[in-house]
């Protein structure tokens, strides 16, 4: 099949193995996801308690998000590591690693003994597995974003890069879903804090299986087949990243800062312990744990279906005006969020969170083919992680920390839906910085091609 100026055809990806790449990746970056939300989710509702008990109750609320944020940092340890042996030796090999390392972790958390049961060494060995958790997340997205869209046909990159995207809210669902059915069903009450938690936890080490299977049976992607066939590979892609492209890695972080930022309100469990926490405690709204967590369940189906239109629309109308639309939604909803999770209404939550996904749908959803179209192929994978890990530390690492401390130190959740807005203003100005390459080529015969005008500025 001949290519059409502008996008490529890889004759060797049959809709049978496009279709297998895409289960595959959907697959993947769920169960990554699951356990990285199940840890977020649980830091909102029982670590602080369970590993932070000492402290108090609002302080130990603080220290439990800290630890959600300090994976983070080691974020783009990971994606230095996964960058620079993907481009070395391939995507597929480190998003095997990447999956067996998430699983791991997660599973040992499950049997995790707490403050009560071992004294320090409990929140000691919580951080530590917590940092093998945000090694892998920081090197498995950029795996698995190359993997769909090396893989899809020039003029379906937006929507094949939007699988490996839903496995996110596919991810944050699962993990919600099964702590709701946790609380309200199997472990209710304080049978929740003894074991209940554990269980979704001990379900990782049932999944992973499931998904080095499904990942293993999955070719190597074509573009680093053709750069290893030519011998093409980058010798120390880190630096070439840095010396070359640090402004456009600076700007593209930034864009996905936004996102970050105003996704951990729900994904990184903050708005989960801000309705939940007892008014005696401290709380502002004291809502029942089970409705809570089936509003944010709820809502992110909502946030699936825009993150798989945002890639699919990607396609017809460009990368960056997509970006433009979700930037809109999400300014027009941030201060709606906590005015309708104040109500103690669980469906008026669920609206607030659903309003809220819009936005986070329609600028997450194309940014698998966005980042993957910015970077030139000899060094993709080290700049797509990078990036990725480094907007993820500017935005999401510590948004949940700050925004409790906000609301500790205002009494209002006001100040916190400001401070979202303000990062959202910065992205927006950085993707409007960035120019839309969608649709370039992205084989190693366009190198020159894919390192060049990457702004605005430029002719």
């Amino acid at each position: 099949m001949t290519a059409t100026p502008g996008t490529e055809f890889h004759a060797s990806t049959r809709p049978h193995e496009l279709r297998r790449v895409a289960f595959a990746t959907v697959i993947g970056t769920t169960i990554e996801w699951y356990d990285f939300f199940l840890y977020a989710s649980a830091a909102a509702l029982v670590f602080g308690a369970l590993f932070f008990a000492p402290a108090g109750p609002q302080f130990a609320t603080i220290l439990s998000f800290a630890t959600v944020g300090i994976s983070f940092l080691f974020r783009p340890l990971g994606a230095f590591l996964a960058g620079h042996y993907g481009d070395k030796i391939g995507r597929k090999a480190m998003l095997v690693i990447t999956l067996i390392l998430m699983g791991s972790a997660t599973t040992l958390i499950g049997v995790l003994p707490t403050y009560e049961q071992i004294g320090m060494a409990a929140p000691v060995l919580l951080i530590l597995l917590r940092i093998l958790q945000g090694l892998s997340t920081g090197g498995e997205w950029g795996g698995a974003v190359l993997m769909a869209v090396e893989h899809a046909p020039g003029g379906k990159r937006g929507r094949f890069g939007a699988f490996p995207q839903i496995g996110v809210p596919i991810g944050l669902l699962l993990a919600s879903g099964m702590l709701a059915l946790m609380t309200g069903v199997i472990s209710p009450g304080d049978a929740f804090l003894e074991w209940g938690w554990r269980i979704p936890f001990l379900l990782s080490f049932v999944l992973i299986i499931v998904g080095i299977v499904v990942r293993r049976a999955v070719d190597e992607s074509p573009v680093f087949q053709e750069i290893a066939a030519k011998k093409e590979k980058a010798k120390t892609p880190i630096l070439t990243l840095f010396r070359r492209h640090w402004l456009l890695v600076l700007l593209a972080a930034l864009t996905f800062a936004g996102n970050n930022a105003a996704g951990y309100m729900t994904t990184g469990g903050y708005l989960q312990n801000y309705a939940t926490m007892p008014v005696e405690e401290g709380g502002l709204v004291g809502m029942d744990r089970t409705p809570v967590l089936l509003a944010v369940a709820g809502a992110s189906i909502v946030w699936l279906i825009t993150t798989f239109a945002a890639g699919a629309v990607s396609d017809r109308i460009g990368r960056k005006n997509t970006y433009i639309i979700g930037w809109i939604a999400f300014l027009a909803t941030v201060f709606l969020l906590f005015p309708l999770t104040n109500t103690g209404n669980p469906w008026l939550l669920f609206l607030g969170v659903s309003l809220f996904a819009i936005g986070n749908g329609f600028t997450y959803g194309q940014q698998a083919a966005y980042f993957t179209e910015l970077f030139p192929a000899s060094i993709r994978y080290s700049g797509v992680s990078i990036t990725y890990a480094i907007g993820a530390i500017i935005g999401g690492a510590f948004a949940p920390t700050i925004a409790a401390w906000l609301v500790q130190s205002t009494g209002t959740a006001t100040s916190v839906a400001f401070y979202i807005a303000g990062v959202m203003v910065v992205a927006f100005i950085a993707t409007l910085l960035l120019r839309d390459r969608t649709g370039i080529p992205l084989g190693p015969d366009h190198e020159a091609e894919q390192a060049e005008r990457h702004f605005v500025w430029e002719k």
